[in-house]
């Protein structure tokens, strides 16, 4: 059973994580752990700020290091002694005193010799200095020669002890046991993430005939199945070869803090990591602010947008009515002020955006300004155009139209195009400049807005010889025989033009729905021609000339059913 919780801990939904933030919490604790050679604490010493700083302290310190190790900081070298030679000559020092087993962290005293406060090792009698503190020194600090003197021997006497230490036997076999267990941890998790990356792999590749499908069909087609497992696959890849170069990476200055030689450079990893790890939760808490004003930004966006909506939605529905404001304007004018509202809060957003003051977003508006102005003319001619063409009323989605020799039902209208689907079921864009520019036949505008039906109109060419009142007979007949024709209003006949050798007949008849206008008018011509050809009256559209010699006339024979 205590097999089972071990790996169910470590094999869990959340195993990465528990490893990544134990790793850490060893790499960041390590130096405190018993039995382990801990690194020399260094002087607890605060310099005076860079503004306070007299001027001969050095705003970037020089350190008295002992194995890669920080013990004292140094602003000001007594005399005229340059700082890193003397910080040099200091450590040297302190290497000879670690090395000399002879010499004890008791021995290292301190002797006031003025103007000077000498520190070095008393022993058989004799006091051999090593390190001076003077006055200007103990200024760069804010405390007096003496005080200085004796945190520097303090300081001294804590790394002497601490070296001595971590360089024994025991201290080896320990750290040496340590890494191994940390490498032994190190491979089990490497072996145990592999596994996860590879039966999420499987996972992910079984869900495109399952659970992508559903995605799929919940999104509206939007999101492919393939390109969705693919997508996650890379991420997943992504996430793999994160975590485990991280992983290695904080498992370098562990596996170094366990020995005292490379102590030193774990040291400097570890205030890397640290560093890094205090920059990112101080731009986290420098960023909640913002953060929280944009959150204020897009919940009054949101909430302003639903009203705007809910009122346009209301006039579009005939609830609410101003004068001179027509109801096919609510949807338009509410996308507009939808746009509107964004673009706003995007400038109200904008500066509270994490890094807008950056070369990385000033470059990247740059672009935006440059596209914008290479495509600036043509797509601010269309939007107009499409705004014009909204508020003339020209015509609605639904409606049957002409436009540019393009007869169909608007099926969009938009601000760049205007899309036309015509009786064969053909999709045609057309820009709103092109559009605008056209004359525009609206066949549904009568219907719509004056209640009365839309008239088509055939023209036919009959010769003199037939009387006009039988003519007219036969066209009004054709029209009431067709189902498609409206009595709402009576169809009728005017004669057009005298021609040569016929006359042209225009018959107006009026349809009962637009949108058969098409097999209305077809209807009508068959009707046309089985009235004429009932009646034994010739029809001479198109035009010609027939020269009578006892033949027989254009009739057709008398259609007979099968």
């Amino acid at each position: 059973m205590a097999r089972s919780r071990g790996v169910g801990f470590w094999c869990g939904s959340f195993w990465p994580q528990r490893v990544l933030a134990l790793l850490l919490l060893l790499v960041l604790l390590v130096p405190g752990l018993p039995g382990l050679a801990s690194s020399p604490v260094a002087s607890p010493l605060k310099a005076l700020p860079a503004e306070s700083l007299p001027d001969h302290c050095s705003t970037t310190p020089a350190w008295v290091q002992l194995d890669g190790k920080k013990v004292l900081e140094i602003r000001s070298a007594p005399g005229a002694q340059q700082l890193t030679v003397y910080a040099n000559r200091g450590s040297r020092g302190l290497q000879l005193w670690a090395s000399n087993l002879s010499y004890s962290p008791e021995q290292i005293v301190l002797r006031d010799d003025p103007p000077y406060s000498l520190i070095g090792i008393q022993r058989d009698g004799s006091f051999t200095a090593s390190l001076a503190v003077d006055d200007r020194g103990g200024a760069c600090f804010g405390l007096k020669r003496q005080q200085l003197a004796e945190r520097y021997r303090d300081s001294l006497r804590l790394a002497l002890a601490n070296y001595r230490r971590s360089h024994t036997a025991g201290a080896w076999s320990r750290g040496t046991g340590l890494a191994l267990l940390v490498l032994g941890f190190y491979v089990l998790w490497l072996r145990l993430q592999r596994r996860l990356h590879g039966s999420l792999r499987t996972w992910i590749g079984a869900q495109e005939a399952g659970l992508f499908v559903r995605v799929q069909q919940r999104s509206g087609q939007l999101l492919d199945p393939v390109q969705l497992r693919a997508s996650l696959q890379l991420l997943l890849q992504v996430l793999h070869w994160a975590l485990l170069l991280l992983i290695s990476y904080l498992l370098i200055p562990l596996l170094l803090g366990f020995f005292p030689p490379t102590q030193g450079i774990a040291e400097d990893l570890r205030a890397q990591i640290l560093a890094l790890v205090g920059r990112l939760l101080a731009a986290i808490v420098a960023t909640i602010p913002n953060l929280a004003s944009i959150l204020v930004i897009l919940v009054l966006a949101v909430l302003v947008n639903r009203c705007s909506h809910a009122w346009f939605q209301a006039l579009d529905r005939g609830r609410i009515r101003i004068p001179g404001f027509y109801q096919e304007w609510a949807l338009p004018t509410a996308r507009l002020a939808t746009i509107l509202i964004i673009l706003a809060s995007v400038v109200l957003a904008y500066p509270y955006i994490p890094g807008s003051s950056s070369k990385a977003f000033q470059g990247a508006g740059l672009l935006l300004g440059v596209l914008a102005a290479l495509g600036s003319s043509a797509i601010a001619t269309n939007i107009i155009s499409g705004l014009m063409l909204i508020y003339t009323r020209a015509f609605r989605e639904g409606d049957r139209v002409e436009i540019n020799g393009t007869i169909g039902v608007v099926q969009d209208r938009a601000l760049l195009v205007t899309r036309i689907q015509t009786p064969r079921n053909e999709l045609v864009s057309i820009p709103n400049a092109t559009v605008i520019a056209a004359s525009i036949l609206n066949y549904s505008f009568s219907r719509r807005e004056i209640a009365r039906p839309v008239a088509l109109a055939t023209t036919i060419t009959i010769g003199y010889d037939v009387p006009w009142r039988r003519v007219h007979e036969l066209m009004l007949a054709a029209a009431h025989s067709v189902e498609g024709i409206t009595d709402e209003l009576s169809p009728y006949v005017i004669q057009t033009s005298l021609n040569d050798f016929h006359i042209s007949y225009e018959l107006n008849a009026f349809v009962r729905d637009v949108s058969t206008y098409r097999q209305t008018l077809s209807d009508l011509l068959a009707a046309l021609q089985d009235q004429f050809a009932a009646a034994q009256v010739e029809i001479l559209s198109p035009g010609y000339h027939a020269i009578r010699s006892g033949r027989a006339s254009t009739l057709p024979p008398p259609y007979a059913p099968s």
